[in-house]
């Protein structure tokens, strides 16, 4: 189990890039949460498989349709194993 941070920046607020997270963290079988931040990018923790964590980050740097992503910052951390579900937060 490992985990991941990761930022999105671009036009990623407004376009639903949160459900389009939580829709596909849930369907990797993730956990974790997506929220936006203050700049107006997307703050997204996943925990799972490395390879699904690989997948998100592949979905992140297309986004939903409308979405205009410029960079996804990744780094990765130790999961916490504190998460059953993969939700939304503020």
């Amino acid at each position: 189990m490992s985990a991941r941070k990761y930022i999105v920046v671009g036009l990623v607020q407004g376009v639903g890039f949160r459900w389009f997270v939580m829709r596909r963290g849930k369907s990797l079988g993730l956990t974790g949460w997506v929220r936006n931040l203050g700049d107006g990018s997307v703050e997204v923790w996943a925990e799972g498989a490395d390879d699904n964590l690989d997948l998100l980050e592949s979905l992140l740097r297309d986004g939903p349709p409308g979405a205009m992503v410029r960079e996804v910052q990744a780094e990765k951390k130790s999961s916490t194993g504190r998460y059953s579900g993969f939700d939304m937060t503020w």
